[in-house]
């Protein structure tokens, strides 16, 4: 199996998650700051305040990506770190912080990827409404519109949103993310808000990004499948996959939400208001949709589930990730089949991929993290498989670079191709980082047993 010239290996961070530096050079409070003093995340304040600290180690993370040999390093910029006040004044500071990032990986050959929201909101807007208030999608597009101006010209990938599911259901229906509110009949409000900030986003784009450079957006998608050939469990899966996936795919491909679970909202909690024009404005031709692909979940029906909707999930087959998510390969090339069906020839890139195990490091330095690589080289192979049904792939980000903050579970959780010693902050390059850079330069080639050739 070979990949085809230009087809893009790339790993992907999130700034909440490896950054730290909370307060450092003007940084203003993020909601995940806040979350993490009132004591919802395991480890504390000081998880987020430090986490892999590559605020102030970028430059040796910087070299360790070369020597991965990737195409492009995706990251996303910190909102107060550039915006204290989530407005208003420009901390130059942290501007200047990622200049010097995207200078380096310049140097080094690698690309910039630039994710503008990977979740953490000023504290500042979260206190006038958060993603509840239309006017915070405005001033997204005003945070945006400042990178672009400052950045756009050494920036060629730009991503507006990451997964908007998560935003509103973790973040506004479960509590388990920041901001921590459950408000089930407010949450597609915030939905909506979240997507017409990215329409106006891709809107100041267009006005302001040189010729050349993209943009489009990433989504959480899973493989949804029913239990069962009856009529419950497959109206349970598919009431899923609409408010998972096509919720935030309808609207910018489309234009429009599917009707099937607007009517659903009507009928149990609120359906979001929507202005005149707003449509247009989310539906802005994009570049490219990002997929963010980890496994399946099998519905059974469940009529008391009113909460989601989504009926009761099937325990997990196994084998499963440290997160506990049944690994299952198959279902990516699924998945880019059918978004390659349902919404015509965009590219596709696969902006996250990868899995949390329990690593640990041996006496002699090395961590064997044996299983990783096999669900990286099984989760390539479908890639590859889907490119030769004729999808539109372009590129595929391991999740992630570097061990770290996974959200709520503080730095229990490992996805990195590199650990991190949380104590001393000591990187270390896993059997996968290695493997992933030996595939890199073979030219992106397996042999049908799977091994690099």
């Amino acid at each position: 199996m070979r990949f085809p010239a230009g087809f893009q290996w790339g790993v992907s961070t999130a700034s909440v998650q490896i950054e730290g530096g909370a307060s450092a050079d003007g940084k203003g409070e993020s909601i995940w700051d806040r979350f993490a003093r009132q004591g919802k995340i395991k480890g504390g304040p000081d998880a987020v305040n430090v986490t892999c600290d590559h605020y102030g180690r970028w430059a040796e993370d910087v070299e360790l990506l070369a020597g991965l040999g990737v195409d492009v390093y995706r990251f996303s910029v910190s909102w107060p770190r550039i915006f204290p006040e989530g407005a208003g004044q420009v901390n130059h500071k942290g501007l200047d912080f990622y200049r010097r990032l995207i200078a380096a990986l310049h140097e080094k050959g690698i690309q910039p990827a630039v994710t503008l929201y990977h979740w953490d909101l000023p504290q500042a807007l979260q206190e006038k409404g958060g993603w509840l208030a239309r006017d915070t999608a405005h001033r997204f597009a005003e945070y945006s519109a400042t990178l672009f101006k400052d950045l756009g010209r050494d920036v060629p990938l730009w991503m507006t949103l990451n997964e908007p599911f998560i935003v509103v259901f973790s973040g506004h229906l479960t509590g388990e993310h920041a901001p921590g509110l459950r408000k089930p009949f407010s949450a597609m409000q915030v939905a909506h808000h979240l997507l017409l900030g990215h329409g106006e986003a891709v809107k100041a784009f267009r006005q302001i990004a040189p010729t050349g450079a993209r943009i489009g957006l990433t989504n959480f998608l899973w493989d949804h499948q029913s239990a069962s050939a009856s009529s419950g469990d497959r109206a349970a899966a598919l009431r899923a996959d609409g408010m998972i996936s096509r919720w935030f795919l309808d609207p910018v491909l489309k234009g429009h939400y599917p009707e099937d679970i607007m009517t659903w909202y009507r009928s149990r909690f609120a359906a979001p208001k929507i202005q005149d024009g707003d449509m247009e404005v989310i539906s802005q031709p994009i570049d490219f949709m990002g997929v963010q692909y980890y496994s399946r979940i099998i519905h059974r029906a469940n009529p008391w589930n009113l909460f989601t909707g989504f009926g009761q999930v099937e325990p997990h087959s196994v084998p499963t990730t440290d997160m506990g998510w049944e690994i299952y390969p198959e279902g990516l090339y699924k998945l880019l089949l059918r978004l390659h069906k349902e919404y015509g020839d965009i590219p596709l890139i696969v902006t996250e991929g990868g899995a949390a195990f329990a690593d640990t490091v041996t006496p002699d330095g090395r961590v064997h993290d044996t299983d990783r690589v096999q669900y990286l080289r099984e989760h390539i192979r479908a890639v590859g498989k889907a490119l030769d049904a004729g999808v539109n792939v372009q590129g595929y980000y391991v999740w992630s670079f570097l061990d770290n903050l996974e959200w709520h579970h503080g730095v229990s959780k490992r996805f990195g191709l590199v650990y991190v010693d949380f104590d001393t902050l000591k990187r270390t390059l896993k059997d996968s980082a290695y493997w992933y850079r030996d595939f890199i330069r073979s030219g992106a080639s397996l042999n049908p047993a799977g091994s690099v050739s």
